[in-house]
């Protein structure tokens, strides 16, 4: 029996190597439809707003799990989190094979951002909690990686399905549901590591509270965090209209790449943070954020493609400088009992980023036009990131 149960069961050495994977596997469908956006407006016939819309709703569905289940892993363990998150998933793919219209796809994107909010910090606990004494670095390296690696792979893998092979508003979806497949094989072979684990009836929904200790820092880290999401959520939302529109660019594979490289300059971004430290990394993302806004108003501008793919890593790499010094500062300041309901705070507010300007830029487009749009929001990101870096470099955040 002792040797059975080997078999079925991985190494416990690797076997955070797993989670991460299941963890990127999630991330990854998050983000599959952007490429594909441009294919639906042609469909549906529907205007750049609505593009931007169904774009946001995935926050709302993050921070809806966030606030309702945010800690249920702590209770009912993570395994049974990390498969309703996948099952969510499956649920969005699903909605987007069956579209016939705008509400399944305002679905889908709504269950993708309930898995996100599941996955985001139970996948991480989990993926800590797997390694083994002594590998902690490469599991916090593995589930950052994940996160921000399954993001940006979403938009490549589905821009080269939809630009080289068929039916690209169905192969996508498939791929991802066979992945999913996959990476719930996985997790049932992964042991639990919360205990005890009571029931699904003792989960209460997280409420979110800002600490005496921690108001100082909050504001000027929490407008870092939302500045950064927001340039991500604007440039993944718009990019591919840009693309198609202005610089005449339609190989869906490219748009894919594109979208790609920001999300893998963010990892780079939020891997700095161990050598630079929380008290520079947050002034210095500030700063970069500052650089990667300016050049993506070139880009609009001059309409010139070399300058886009520099706002993306440059812009990328500041998301993630100033996300992770905003955690560090925001988690340093609290008070351990109360870490969790500060950070749910800082999450909330850095999704609101993904969706508050991106609905703001969709609702310009129509009067102003794309680009006349994307400049007014640049112009209110770069106050906010400069007005923000200001702060943190005067009066440096404790560190986390």
């Amino acid at each position: 029996m002792t040797d059975r149960q080997n078999v079925r069961r991985p190494d416990r050495s690797t076997a955070y190597l797993g989670a991460a994977g299941a963890f990127a596997v999630c991330m990854a469908g998050t983000t599959l439809p952007t490429p594909l956006y441009g294919l639906y407006q042609e469909e549906l016939g529907f205007s750049e707003l609505v593009v931007t819309v169904v774009f946001a709703v995935y926050a709302f569905g993050v921070i809806g799990a966030l606030l309702l289940a945010g800690n249920a892993s702590d209770t009912v363990g993570r395994r049974p989190v990390l498969l309703t998150g996948l099952g969510l998933a499956a649920l969005s793919a699903v909605c987007f094979l069956a579209e016939d219209g705008l509400p399944l796809l305002y679905l889908g994107r709504l269950l993708s951002g309930l898995s996100a909010g599941l996955f985001t910090g139970t996948a991480t606990a989990y993926v800590m909690e797997l390694a083994p004494p002594g590998r902690e670095p490469r599991a916090a390296f593995a589930a950052t990686a994940a996160n921000m690696g399954g993001l940006g792979l979403g938009p490549l893998v589905s821009g080269v399905l939809a630009e080289y092979a068929p039916q690209p508003l169905v192969l996508p979806f498939v791929v991802h549901l066979v992945l999913i497949a996959a990476a719930a094989a996985v997790l049932v072979r992964l042991p639990e590591t919360v205990a005890p684990r009571r029931p699904l009836r003792a989960v209460r929904p997280q409420r979110p509270g800002l600490p005496r200790e921690v108001r100082p820092v909050f504001v000027p880290a929490a407008l870092a965090a939302f500045t950064g999401f927001s340039l991500l959520g604007v440039f993944t939302s718009i990019s591919p209209a840009f693309l198609s529109e202005t610089l005449d660019v339609h190989d869906r594979a490219v748009v894919g790449l594109i979208v790609f490289s920001a999300f893998a300059a963010s990892t780079v971004g939020q891997l700095a943070v161990g050598r630079l430290g929380v008290r520079r990394a947050l002034p210095v993302g500030c700063a970069v954020l500052v650089v990667g806004l300016v050049l993506l108003g070139g880009s609009l501008l001059r309409e010139v493609l070399v300058l886009l793919v520099l706002s993306a890593l440059v812009g990328g790499a500041g998301q993630g400088l100033s996300l992770r010094g905003a955690v560090g500062a925001v988690a340093g300041a609290a008070p351990a009992k109360e870490r969790a309901a500060s950070l749910s705070a800082l999450f909330v507010v850095a999704y609101l980023g993904i969706s508050v300007p991106v609905i703001g830029v969709g609702v310009l487009t129509g009067p102003l036009g794309l680009e006349e749009a994307g400049l007014v929001f640049i112009c209110c990101m770069t106050v906010l990131a400069a007005l923000a870096g200001a702060r943190l470099a005067r009066r440096p955040a404790p560190a986390g």
